[in-house]
């Protein structure tokens, strides 16, 4: 029938039913697909032109806003107001769904200029578009003229889809009360328990970044109870609970997040319908996906084994790394998320802290097995010498160029981080053969963790090139300060004293003052005979800050979760005799 009508001469007897047509024929398109919405403008355009055509007048040369201005200040026929404002209605939706706010609030200060000539305009700011939108006076339907969807309808849900544009916008600025105020009224209006629940876990997220948890918690809930399908809110709620510390509500939500992935993964499905144009069609801005990011089920499982490992829930740690690994399988791509927002860090540290787990879970042979993983996936990613040193900045040394970041630094930097996981990975092999009882294995492991150690080779690099993989090398260093902790014990332990001294006497070098090296130096240096040393190390250990201090000093960040195990394994035992012999020996001279 449109394109009928449009066909003939545009007559300003037949413009109000052809713009009712065209007003039902967009809504059914925008109804039927998100698609559509992007691309009816066009048709919106046409008819304009064609009320313009029938008053005499052209406008084929101006944009969509400026043709909307001419329209709403020349035509003043009666009977054109209403169906133009419906159809006004229709070009908001199209420009909300496209995220141009600024162009709704100029449509509607015209369509309140045109209703009210002598009004003043209404309050400017953050809150204008949807004064305007309140102050719009929908237009009475004819009897005689049928319409798909009502304009009230219509205008309830541009009034929630600005509020949540609006209220995402200021989210996103950091103006926390102004959101806060506009996601309220977005709560209030017209949609669904899906969109509900969307934006009651926007507001969570608004009242979380104003420093009230609790109250995120409760916007949280509400989100769950409209919809029991919003897994983001369970994503936050998680969070949220590891924010303040409640472990125990942190993994109870990741499990149910979990179960709720492996029964039925997310659908982007909407449920059905209670009008044509709904609010979800509207608002689907950036930021919004941002804040509700689906988080995949490898994700949920490995933050699950992270947070056990953490906290020592060993038992359930492992249970959950070998989910996870159990959904590589399936195959990398299509199970493991590689977006920047995903919690995985990279595949060799996962693998070295399930080597951790089932190396405290009393599984050390597992953790061999795990480990011989690390080394096969890195082996041919290391070149022989890694050459890395630092020397102060000179004048004439050019700061590092971007095409360095992307190309040599990028495969250093990537060298380095395969250097660490492959001696961190003989480091966790050592000390499972330890576990095991054999000696002479460990003290090989641990041997083959100190060769991969020293594989950095010094040149020099200006400190501006260098400060990025500064973290590494220290890591790199404090993983081969363990292993030749772990290797001097092992040495003690076969009565290889002498061995076990310059492996101490090393680990000192590497980090001096480091208590655990030094405890075990002063053991092997009182096994010798060497009692004098042994007495004059231990007053200096007794006099030196607490071991928890020394742990993490020089790595420039917390220490990997993977090395946790290996830094207490490296701990000195108390050895009480060994105390009362060195306090003997001391009161006697």
């Amino acid at each position: 029938v449109l394109v009928l009508v449009t066909g003939l001469p545009a007559a300003l007897a037949t413009l109000p039913l052809e713009l009712t047509v065209l007003y039902n024929s967009l809504v059914f398109a925008m109804g039927a697909s998100d698609c559509a919405i992007n691309g009816e403008a066009e048709e919106i355009r046409q008819g304009l032109l064609r009320v313009l055509e029938a008053c005499g007048a052209a406008g084929q040369d101006l944009s969509t806003e400026k043709l909307w201005q001419k329209v709403l200040q020349e035509v003043t026929v009666e009977e054109l107001q209403a169906p133009l404002h419906r159809l006004a209605a229709l070009q908001a939706a199209w420009w909300l769904a496209t995220n141009r706010l600024g162009s709704v609030t100029g449509l509607f200060r015209l369509l309140s200029s045109a209703e009210h000539p002598g009004r003043a305009p209404c309050s400017e700011g953050k809150t204008q578009l949807l004064s305007l939108l309140r102050a719009w006076k929908v237009p009475a339907e004819e009897a005689s003229l049928s319409l798909v969807q009502s304009a009230q309808d219509l205008k309830e849900v541009l009034c929630t889809a600005a509020a949540f544009l609006q209220g995402l916008q200021e989210l996103e600025a950091g103006n926390l009360p102004a959101a806060l105020s506009l996601l309220q009224e977005a709560a209030g209006g017209f949609c669904s328990k899906r969109l509900l629940a969307q934006i009651y876990t926007c507001l969570s997220c608004c009242a979380q970044r104003m420093g009230k948890p609790q109250t995120a918690l409760q916007h949280l809930k509400r989100a769950l109870q409209v919809d029991f399908q919003c897994l983001p809110a369970l994503s936050h709620a998680a969070a949220l609970y590891r924010e303040l510390g409640e472990v125990d509500a942190e993994l109870q939500a990741l499990a149910l997040l979990s179960e709720a992935l492996e029964r039925n993964p997310p659908a982007a499905a909407s449920p059905p319908p209670c009008c044509l144009i709904q609010t979800e069609q509207l608002v689907h801005p950036p930021a919004l996906a941002a804040l509700l990011r689906h988080r995949h089920l490898s994700e949920v499982k490995y933050l699950l084994a992270q947070r056990c490992l953490e906290d020592g829930r060993v038992a359930d740690a492992v249970e959950h790394y070998l989910d996870f690994l159990s959904l590589l399988q399936d195959g990398l791509q299509q199970q493991v998320p590689l977006d920047a927002g995903s919690a995985l860090p990279r595949l060799p540290e996962v693998l070295l802290e399930a080597a951790s787990a089932l190396q405290q879970a009393g599984r050390p042979q597992d953790a061999i097995t795990v480990c011989e993983e690390v080394v096969g996936r890195t082996a041919n990613l290391i070149p022989q010498t890694l050459r890395v040193e630092e020397r102060p900045e000179q004048p004439e040394c050019p700061s590092p160029e971007p095409q360095l970041a992307a190309g040599p630094l990028l495969q250093k930097r990537e060298s380095l981080c395969c250097l660490v996981w492959r001696t961190a990975a003989y480091l966790h092999q050592g000390w499972a053969w330890a576990k095991l009882g054999k000696t002479k294995e460990a003290v090989t492991q641990f041997s083959r963790s100190c060769r991969s150690g020293r594989q950095l080779v010094r040149v020099s690099l200006c400190l501006s090139v260098l400060g990025s993989l500064l973290p590494e090398v220290k890591l790199l260093q404090k993983i081969r300060l363990l292993s030749l902790i772990g290797r001097g014990a092992q040495f003690l332990e076969l009565g290889k004293l002498k061995e076990a001294l310059l492996d101490f006497q090393y680990g000192l070098q590497i980090s001096p003052g480091d208590p655990a090296a030094a405890s075990y130096l002063v053991q092997a240096l009182w096994k010798l005979d060497r009692k004098q040393e042994a007495a004059a190390r231990w007053q200096k250990l007794s006099e030196s800050p607490a071991e928890e201090a020394l742990q993490q000093e020089g790595l420039g960040r917390p220490c990997p979760l993977y090395l946790v195990s290996c830094l207490k394994q490296a701990t000195f035992p108390q050895h009480e005799s060994l105390a009362r012999d060195l306090q003997d020996y001391l009161q006697s001279t």
